[in-house]
């Protein structure tokens, strides 16, 4: 309380928040902004088509331009060169220390990425674009650190040469006769903003060679031998500005460099070696169309499914379509030339890219179109780009030893089953012949029993001994002479041919039948899951429900631990966890170092952990959870059984993509229900507003009037001035109890006061409630009445005496000078009821449906403090309980409320 000049008393409610804890949030607010806002950093290329070029060079001299213009500038990595005058150039530039990183007894010594991000430079240059990182580093490849600085909002100059980029691999090996295994993803080159081709003529580089510029004396004169010769450079060289020229065609805009809308390319992916050859064939066919492309393998019931080799290709093709940023799309079927054609069909595909094996001609090949001659039978509008394997010196033959070894694979339990059945053929054949009905009844017993073993075994093992042993059984124990072994006699030989290619033909017809419907109870059982899983996410509301039933459906699928991250753990977010049962390590997921790897994945968008390229050594694989580019989890799946396989991940994403659309629905309907919850703010305090105008009006008139009474009189009547003076006081009061009223029920709708909900005695609020009032009113009746005098309930009790007083004085407002206002507290079904009763006029039944919302008044009183009312409702509602009113049957009006508690 504070005092005027002139002696009155005015108040002031001091609610102002602490200055540390409101810094604090504006300073988290503006970090979110930042984070949200930051764009990435920009990417310049320093482009050669050899080593000694000048790369490094150039680049330290446009470093040290923009250093003289004022800019931040840091060298993050810089390769040591034999190049004095190259290294005089990282002189007066700021260099980060290198990373020490101990392998296999030696010190190597790297990119420290974290110091990088930490010093935050507006310009940090990385020179070694396709350098592969020592194990222990966090990534496996530097354009894979340059990716987070450009992330990070950093930009970054580097240098690579044209045979690093990867779709150019296969040309520039054939060419030089040299393979390159540093490669770097054709969408880092084409993602930079600026490519600065540095180029010198070939007889320059040739002379820098000799003179040891480039390379040491040694090692210079072994690489003009074999990879710096002329030839070589010219050829480098014309490819390397025709990859610079392509980028500048792109960049103009012009009719050429747009992309192309009406090409669409398609690879098809096999288990061959050549598979990556044909990919990178058609990543430089889509940089020449500037076209999209896809990669497609269709996966069949053959044998060379099962080939860990091919395997192996197959995994090695698909994880160079997605680092190029292709997709792969996986079909099922028997005849993949079918199943191709009706894919191209519906996506609109204009040109496809195959492989041509170098198979050896057999007698087969007679009679059975090929695979090219069939594709382009069935697609007469699609061009067919056959890409012939010449990378391989012997021919490749999917699944061939794989099927010599599924065809002579030995066990036991088959071996018994087998025996079992031909013993059984062999007596039912002796009964059928002693009936005498017929011999070809018995061969037909004996095919049975071949169908029967190849239906019963696995394999194609027991299926042909059966074949032949039934033929062996049946000449010896059914054809004349019997238990010898005759295949002259007449007609004869011919019966049993006949019976052992039907027996032949039938097993592996059963074979091949029971791999078709194990493969296709593989496939219904995953768009089972898939189906249930979206019809069980659509029913599925709330996000815990939606993260609790994901991590259910993969850890029953896959039978591994889980961890599902809604937010990133810099936040504070624990990952929701759900163990097997058989898990060796279950803590593992909760373990910092495994959070870290989940943050990383959150800020980068990228999958990360066990199996990928970067911070390989985590204990679990995890794959970010993305809807319109934006990450909405993180999905973490532990590899302690072992790492993640190609199909899995593939399944995973599918999932991923399902719970993706339940997370983007739910953040919707949540950000629906906060705009409806903004919308009802909004109307509250436009109520407040109208209330603010219809009570405040009266008092300021009334001040107005009785100031300007004052001044007229100029000190007469001394004892009416004193009249008006208290009046006007009065009145001043009631507006600064308005304001204060009004302030707090603004701040309670905003969430900007936090309830302190602690169990307190019903009767000692009550007591301090009606104190304030009879302080305030002494001439005024208040009586209490209380059920038990030990009824507690959880309450804030400030905010709920507050309640109570705006109440009895809305009462006291609204009844009579003479008449008593009753203040009752009792539990009723599991909740505390208060109630103020007073004997006024009642109020009238039209305005009780909004008499808490702030806008009116009840019995024809100007002042029925509105606010008041306004604010007892949201003080009620941010308990959880309710607040309502009623007239009483004779005369006056009961306002009550209710707060849960436990009895």
């Amino acid at each position: 309380m504070q005092k005027r000049p002139g002696g009155n008393e005015m108040i002031f409610y001091d609610n102002r928040p602490d200055p540390d804890q409101l810094l604090q949030q504006v300073q988290r607010a503006e970090q979110k902004e930042e984070a949200h806002s930051r764009k990435p950093g920009k990417l310049k290329i320093f482009f050669g088509y050899a080593p000694g070029v000048g790369k490094t060079y150039a680049m330290l001299q446009d470093a040290h331009d923009q250093l003289n213009q004022g800019a931040d500038v840091v060298a993050g990595y810089i390769e040591p060169h034999t190049r004095s005058e190259t290294m005089a150039l990282v002189e007066g530039l700021e260099v980060l220390p290198p990373k020490v990183v101990p392998y296999r007894g030696i010190k190597l010594r790297e990119f420290d990425l974290d110091a990088a991000l930490k010093r935050r430079p507006q310009i940090l240059l990385v020179d070694e674009l396709a350098h592969s990182n020592a194990e222990g580093v966090r990534n496996k490849k530097r354009y894979q650190d340059i990716e987070e600085l450009l992330a990070a909002g950093i930009d970054v100059y580097t240098t690579v040469n044209v045979q690093h980029i990867e779709s150019l691999n296969d040309v520039i090996r054939e060419i030089t006769k040299v393979s390159v295994r540093e490669t770097v993803p054709d969408y880092i080159f084409d993602y930079a903003d600026k490519i600065k081709l540095v180029d010198i003529e070939p007889d320059e580089l040739l002379r820098r060679f000799e003179e040891g510029k480039v390379y040491r004396a040694d090692r210079a004169a072994a690489a003009m031998k074999h990879f710096f010769v002329r030839e070589n450079l010219d050829t480098l060289r014309e490819i390397s500005m025709r990859r610079a020229a392509d980028r500048i065609c792109r960049d103009s805009g012009s009719a050429h460099g747009k992309r192309a809308v009406n090409t669409r390319l398609l690879v098809l992916l096999s288990t061959s070696p050549s598979a990556v050859k044909n990919v990178r064939v058609a990543a430089r066919m889509a940089e020449a169309f500037h076209a999209d492309w896809k990669a497609v393998y269709v996966e069949t019931t053959g044998p060379e499914s099962h080939s860990p080799e091919s395997n192996k290709n197959l995994r090695t093709a698909m994880a160079l379509v997605d680092q190029m940023g292709a997709e792969v799309v996986t079909l099922y079927g028997e005849d993949a030339a079918l199943v191709i054609a009706k894919y191209a069909e519906m996506a609109g595909i204009t040109n496809i890219i195959v492989g041509k094996h170098n198979h050896k001609k057999r007698l087969a090949d007679l009679f059975q179109e090929s695979f090219e001659d069939r594709l382009i039978s069935l697609l007469n509008d699609v061009e067919v780009h056959i890409i012939p394997d010449t990378d391989n010196p012997k021919p490749f033959r999917p699944g061939h030893r794989v099927q010599l070894k599924r065809l002579f694979s030995v066990s036991t339990v088959d071996m018994i089953k087998t025996g079992a059945v031909l013993i059984a053929a062999t007596l039912l054949s002796m009964l059928i012949n002693s009936l005498d009905v017929g011999s070809q009844n018995t061969a037909m017993v004996y095919i049975l029993s071949v169908v029967l073993i190849s239906r019963i075994t696995s394999g194609y093992l027991y299926g042909i001994a059966a074949s032949v042993i039934g033929v062996l059984a049946f000449n010896m124990v059914f054809t004349y002479p019997y238990f010898t072994f005759d295949f002259l006699k007449t007609g004869y030989p011919i019966t049993f041919i006949i019976m052992l290619l039907i027996a032949l033909i039938t097993s592996a017809l059963t074979v091949r039948i029971k791999e078709q419907v194990r493969s296709a109870a593989s496939r219904e059982q995953r768009t089972q899951v898939l189906y249930d899983l979206s019809k069980r996410l659509l029913a599925t509301r709330g996000l815990e429900n939606i993260v609790e039933l994901t991590n259910w459906y993969i850890v029953r699928l896959f039978h591994r631990s889980v961890v599902f991250y809604t937010a990133p753990p810099s936040q504070g977010e624990a990952g929701r966890v759900r163990s097997t049962e058989d898990e060796s390590h279950p803590e593992l997921l909760e373990k910092e170092e495994e959070r870290a790897v989940a943050q990383w994945v959150f800020v980068n968008k990228k999958r990360a952990g066990a199996g990928t390229d970067t911070l390989m050594g985590a204990g679990a694989f995890y794959m970010p959870i993305l809807s319109q580019g934006e990450v909405l989890g993180v999905l973490g799946i532990s590899c302690t059984k072992g790492l993640i396989d190609q199909d899995t991940r593939i399944f995973l994403r599918m999932i991923a993509s399902q719970v993706a659309m339940a997370l983007e629905r739910q953040r919707l309907s949540d950000e629906q229900s906060r705009r409806n919850v903004e919308a009802e703010r909004e109307a509250v305090r436009g109520n407040l507003l109208r209330a603010v105008s219809h009570d405040l009006k009266s008092p300021l008139v009334s001040i107005l009037q009785k100031s300007t009474d004052i001044l007229r009189r100029d000190g007469e009547d001394k004892q009416q001035i004193d009249r008006l003076a208290v009046g006007i006081q009065q009145e001043s009061k009631w507006l600064v109890k308005m304001v204060g009223n009004l302030l707090a029920s603004t701040r309670i709708q905003s969430g900007e006061t936090a309830l302190r909900r602690i169990p307190e005695q019903v009767s000692q609020v009550v007591t301090e409630a009606v104190a304030r009032v009879s302080a305030r009113y002494p001439n005024r009746a208040v009586s209490t009445r209380l059920s038990s005098a030990a009824l507690t309930a959880p309450m804030d009790a400030t905010l709920i005496e507050q309640v109570l007083i705006n109440l009895m004085e809305n009462a006291i407002q609204h009844s009579g000078d003479d008449s008593v206002i009753t203040l009752r507290a009792f539990f009723c079904k599991g909740k505390v009821v208060f109630e103020v009763t007073d004997r006024g006029e009642g109020i009238p039944p039209q305005e009780l449906s909004t008499l808490f919302e702030g806008s009116g008044s009840y019995g024809g009183r100007a002042r029925a403090l509105g606010t008041g009312l306004s604010i007892c409702k949201s003080i009620v509602q941010a308990h959880n309980g309710e607040i309502g009113a009623r007239n009483n049957a004779n005369t006056g009006a009961t306002v009550f409320f209710s707060l849960p508690c436990q009895e």
